[in-house]
């Protein structure tokens, strides 16, 4: 199991390699400045698919990747 400062830095070198230094900034701002809930974001990612479906599309990605 990873630590809590693994997953931050593999948070922050995952959003800095695929947005890029400027843009990496950016939404860290903006995210600190939105008051974001992540839970409350994760409620309405995907409304229409069931937990089942998306395992399915996370083992198909996992299989491809």
């Amino acid at each position: 199991m990873k630590t809590d400062s693994e997953i931050i830095n593999s948070g922050f070198e995952s959003i800095f390699s695929s947005l890029g230094m400027v843009d990496a900034e950016r939404f860290i701002m903006l995210i600190k400045r939105d008051k974001f809930d992540y839970t409350e974001w994760q409620k309405k990612l995907w409304p229409a698919e069931s937990v089942e479906s998306l395992s399915g599309k996370a083992q198909k990605a996992w299989e491809q990747g």
